[in-house]
């Protein structure tokens, strides 16, 4: 599995999480915008169809041209807040706002919002706006818009500043409980996989292997394999490593563990082959773990 689908898988189960969606539905209550979470790449508009989409956008959105535009929009914001929040307007003068989220070194998606002004549209400047979409639309009807345009949500310097606050904080949380919401991924699942992760769970310090877990749940090796990354996603060997270093991050909180002792506490037989896993999942080694823990 190449990087950019380990990040998608990742994105996809964070935004399913009950996690995620309820911080969702209190955002949208709380400041009547939009809110997606999205990976690096994506080549379609985020807030289509979602709750709080601004009516000037969606009827943007139905025009090729306008809608090329908010996806040009949509780059420019992708490839500048890759390290920090940023925030840019798009050519019909709404901005749009990215958080980051990464796992250590690694960015794995983004949570945007926007689609808001940062002071109230003026006549002029939507007489301006209306000559550059009739160069993108010659048929548009100005009536059409104008009222969607004006009832546009303002933000404030001080609510914008807020927000981006507010979305950081959580963009930290949802990568701090990433491996977590994978590994613990609410969808139904036949009784075998259900016995095999509690088989994994009671046997994860021990020397684990694919057969033997399918004896245990009486299914053959290529079907139970066939079955298990179906329901969850991930294959038997990358789920094992997220349940050990699962565990392993608790083990990482106690300052008199040794990185090594931890390391085959939780079964892994090789401290090199533990870092490696480690930072692949949680995007840091060990040891730059433990040192950026609170109250360390």
């Amino acid at each position: 599995m190449n990087n950019n689908d380990e990040r998608n898988r990742v994105i996809e189960a964070l935004a399913a999480s009950r996690l995620y969606q309820e911080f969702c539905r209190a955002y949208n209550d709380l400041t009547g915008l939009p809110l997606t979470l999205r990976p690096i790449e994506s080549w379609q508009l985020p807030y289509h169809g979602k709750r709080n989409e601004n009516a000037y956008c969606a009827l943007m959105a139905q025009k090729s041209s306008t809608c090329a535009a908010c996806l040009q929009t949509q780059q420019r914001l992708s490839e500048s807040a890759a390290e920090s929040p940023q925030t840019v307007t798009c050519p019909s003068g709404l901005t749009e706002t990215a958080v980051p989220v990464r796992l250590g070194e690694k960015l794995v998606g983004f949570l945007q919002t926007g689609q808001a002004f940062r002071r109230k549209p003026t006549p002029g400047q939507f007489a301006r706006l209306v000559k550059q979409l009739r160069q993108w639309d010659p048929a548009l009807s100005p009536e059409a818009v104008e009222q969607a345009y004006f009832r546009t949500r303002v933000l404030s310097p001080r609510e914008q500043d807020a927000i981006v606050r507010m979305l950081s904080v959580f963009a930290q949380h949802l990568a701090t409980v990433s491996n977590q919401l994978l590994v613990q991924q609410e969808r139904p699942e036949p009784p075998m996989v259900t016995r095999a992760k509690e088989y994994i769970a009671e046997h994860q310090s021990e020397d684990l292997s694919l057969g033997e877990v399918a004896r245990a749940v009486n299914a053959s090796t290529f079907y139970f394999c066939k079955v298990f990354k179906k329901a969850t996603g991930l294959n038997f060997t990358d789920y094992v490593s997220r349940v050990r270093i699962e565990k392993a991050k608790n083990l990482v909180m106690n300052p008199n563990l040794r990185i090594s002792e931890i390391a085959y506490e939780v079964g892994f037989q090789s401290l090199t082959h533990f870092n490696r896993v480690f930072k692949k999942i949680t995007g840091l080694s060990p040891t730059a773990y433990r040192a950026q823990l609170p109250g360390r």
